[in-house]
């Protein structure tokens, strides 16, 4: 989890005590301020249309709505990545074992020499005529290997399959053009590299999405909701564009505008700026722990933001213990240490780490 932002710790506490005078929340309150964050968020992912964007608590349940209304049958396949997180892959398990579809996970190399080149060379050869979606993230949560999703994009329009994402290791940190991929949907949860709080996030659905079904049927997703003289009078028509995938209760009136308030610092900072700036603070201790015999993957193959240092047979749990006791925190997985530099770092953290794995 990210740390928080002293301006969205602020918008939790002000909204905590809104709710002790219930009757200064108006109706039109239930939708102006998710109506804010669709906008926000559209302009930090670069979509053309807001209402094609909803709040959700978790990427489990954003891809459950793209589960439900996948549309697939026994001999299609859905190609992930070996190892990604489970929210992007349990769905699809559970898709897979009702219908006789099949999962294929597709490995990285054994070989690091090229090994995030490699691997994408492996997805575009996984996808074939029997793909009915690709779900990946932006880059791999383990060590940050990044997926060149406009090839992908453009290998799944060749056999008509979709483009699902998991965003949240990547957006808020690394720049992504929804315009420019075109994915058919995008999920991120917003504890991480949106800087907000935990239990909500936002998701992104195209237009094969549009006449699905959703997983719950909320009545603030229905046509005319806004009216609640006529909500009695029950509606068979949803809100428009993507609006009925939005989940129950999605006024949410703290979360909401703590989730509201990070975003637009994002979008103030620069998505790039904080790319190219987590690149600054890494270089030269990168290139250290390169010197001492650590592996890391090529820049042109993995973020700046997230990447994992391979231990080469060294003692995890010995490293573990000295950099807790040293006061760093990072994560361990598998053979690799992941670090998720942000704008919170300076060079001198990543300096502290170079010298103390080098040890």
């Amino acid at each position: 989890m990210s740390p928080q932002l002293k301006d969205v710790e602020k918008a939790g506490l002000r909204s905590l005590r809104r709710k002790r005078n219930p009757g200064d929340i108006k109706p039109e309150d239930f939708f102006n301020d998710t109506e804010v964050l669709r906008k926000e968020f559209a302009r930090l992912v670069n979509a053309p249309d807001p209402k094609r964007i909803v709040v959700v608590p978790s990427v489990s349940y954003g891809m459950a709505n793209v589960a439900r209304n996948l549309g697939i049958g026994r001999g299609q396949n859905i190609v992930i990545a070996a190892e990604q997180f489970p929210s992007n892959y349990y769905p699809w398990q559970r898709v897979c074992e009702e219908t006789g579809a099949q999962i294929k996970a597709v490995a990285p190399p054994d070989v690091l020499a090229g090994r995030g080149k490699t691997w994408n060379t492996r997805i575009l050869e996984a996808i074939d005529s029997n793909t009915k979606a690709v779900a990946l993230g932006n880059v791999h949560w383990v060590d940050g290997t990044l997926f060149d999703l406009l090839a992908i994009r453009k290998r799944t329009r060749e056999v008509g399959a979709l483009l699902i994402i998991d965003g949240t290791q990547s957006v808020g940190a690394l720049p992504f053009d929804v315009q420019s991929i075109q994915p058919d949907a995008l999920v991120c949860a917003g504890y991480k590299w949106l800087l907000g709080p935990y239990s909500i996030g936002l998701a992104y659905y195209g237009e094969y999405f549009d006449n699905g079904t959703p997983i719950e049927e909320s009545w603030m997703n229905r046509a005319g909701s806004e009216n609640f003289s006529r909500l009695s009078q029950y509606n068979g028509d949803y809100q428009p564009g993507a609006l009925r995938y939005e989940m129950g209760e999605h006024s949410n009136f703290m979360l909401v505008p703590m989730l509201q308030k990070s975003i637009l610092q994002l979008n103030r900072w620069g998505v790039a700026n904080i790319q190219e700036y987590c690149g600054h603070i890494t270089h030269e201790a990168v290139n250290l722990l390169r010197e001492k015999g650590f592996w890391i993957e090529d820049e042109d193959a993995r973020s700046k933001h997230l990447f994992g240092i391979r231990l080469q047979g060294r003692d995890a749990e010995k490293i573990k213990a000295l950099l807790q006791k040293n006061n760093i925190f990072v994560s361990f997985r598998g053979d690799a240490i992941r670090v998720a530099p942000n704008v919170y770092n300076t060079d001198k953290d990543l300096k502290k780490l170079a010298t103390l794995l080098s040890r």
